[in-house]
């Protein structure tokens, strides 16, 4: 059975790599053609955005990288910037 979501109802979910890193919370999705094509991911104070791009407030997330939309977002790991805890 397919379950759909209003697109109103994602802004504001929390987005984790399917490795278990909290990644920022979706702001909006951007459409092509009448379908998703990316999403705007913010940067929290707490997420790996932050952490791997300081200055950055948030990323475009284009949309095959997303594994699974439901209470949360779920992104493959490959997606997210590469950065080394110092």
């Amino acid at each position: 059975m397919l379950i759909t979501k209003n697109l109103n109802s994602v802004n504001g979910i929390d987005v984790y790599t399917d490795s278990g890193e909290y990644f920022g919370k979706i702001e909006e999705a951007i459409l092509h053609s009448n379908k998703i094509d990316s999403w705007r991911v913010r940067a929290t104070s707490r997420s790996y955005l932050a952490k791997a791009m300081p200055s950055a407030k948030g990323v475009i997330l284009p949309h095959h990288h997303v594994k699974a939309i439901g209470d949360i977002m779920l992104i493959s790991r490959a997606a997210a910037p590469a950065y080394r805890e110092e």
